[in-house]
């Protein structure tokens, strides 16, 4: 049970990361599409294609929390101890990109949609940056079971590489997604506006992995022979295979595929590093079987968590395939009107 547990929190995290690609990278995109005039057109497509499901995604971080504090208390406590500043920057930039993104839309002044733009937009660097430089922390083997805080668990070469891996990586999705948005909503003057942006941002993923080889394998050496040998070079080749074909998409054209073979990319990583990990949660100081929680806690688990795949899962699939096929229409002024009671007016 524990290993399946385990496998269940890896499968969130992939979740997380492709999902968090639509507003991640749509808030990378946001921060460079220049001055008020320029940036219009873009910033449009951005707040149209995000408004219907970019809170949604956090109900995958929500859910990876859960099955850590529950299932694993000792990698929670571990990983929170040692990482809780990082984790505190990154809950702040959620919670600054989300008031940022809401605030900005109902603004009239331009001065205020400057500033909650860029709340909104800087907040989209910090939250991805922070979360992998906990995930670099963690496989370079720095937390332990009695880590104390400091700043070498997160500030190091591992950490600030895939802190940077992470901000490419939703760049390249979020640019992926919204080339397809573009034609939805009918800007095709931003098709290749964000084409251009999807493979730019694919090869900063390129450039940044072949940068990954020799600081992987001189401070992260247990995931580094993980990755490069069984099922974790098994899934890295898939995931450049992905990565080059959505490239081949994008330059065909293609992008209702480019959009699937994109999130297979980032997805078959994420599986690649828990097979890299394998047996160890924290390498190499603490196991799935050492970290798990008391057996019927992992029963119960199991239990509610197939429940909760049940009921949740085919709603957000159904979400992101009503929005994809541009059935979720935003309320208008005049909705919003009608649907006042006198009490609002106070």
């Amino acid at each position: 049970m524990a290993e399946f547990i385990a496998w269940v929190l890896v499968l969130a995290i992939a979740a997380y990361a492709c999902a968090g690609g639509t507003d991640y990278g749509a808030g990378f995109w946001d921060l460079l599409a220049g001055g008020a005039e320029r940036g219009k057109r873009p910033r449009w497509l951005i707040d149209q294609a995000m408004a219907p499901v970019w809170e949604v995604n956090n109900v995958w971080l929500i859910f990876i929390l859960v099955i850590m504090w529950t299932g694993f208390p000792m990698m929670f406590q571990a990983v929170f101890s040692a990482m809780w500043l990082p984790l505190a920057l990154a809950a702040v930039g959620l919670v600054l990109r989300g008031a940022g993104f809401a605030l900005r839309r109902p603004s009239r002044r331009l001065a205020q949609r400057r500033l909650y733009g860029a709340v909104f937009a800087v907040s989209s660097l910090v939250t991805p940056f922070f979360l992998g430089a906990v995930i670099g922390g963690i496989a370079s083997g720095r937390v332990k079971v009695g880590t104390t805080a400091s700043a070498d668990a997160w500030a190091n070469e591992t950490s600030v590489l895939v802190g940077l891996l992470a901000i490419a990586a939703t760049a390249f999705l979020g640019a992926v997604f919204l080339c397809s948005d573009a034609r939805r909503f009918g800007a095709d003057d931003l098709v290749d506006y964000f084409r251009v942006r999807a493979l730019i941002a694919f090869g900063a993923v390129a450039v940044l992995a072949l940068i990954g080889l020799p600081v992987t394998h001189d401070d992260a050496r247990y995931v580094w022979d993980g990755l490069t040998g069984g099922w974790g070079l098994l899934l890295i080749v898939l995931a450049a295979v992905c990565g080059l074909a959505t490239v081949l998409l994008l330059l065909r054209r293609s992008y209702g595929w480019s959009r699937y073979a994109s999130v297979a990319s980032v997805a078959l990583v994420v599986g690649a590093w828990g097979f890299a990990q394998r047996p160890y949660l924290l390498p190499t100081s603490l196991t799935v079987a050492e970290a798990a929680g008391a057996a019927h806690t992992l029963r119960w688990l199991v239990i509610v968590t197939g429940i909760a795949i049940v009921l949740v899962g085919p709603a957000l699939v159904l979400l992101y395939r009503l929005d994809t096929m541009g059935e979720l229409e935003e309320l208008t002024d005049a909705d919003t009107r009608a649907a006042r009671t006198p009490g609002d007016n106070l």
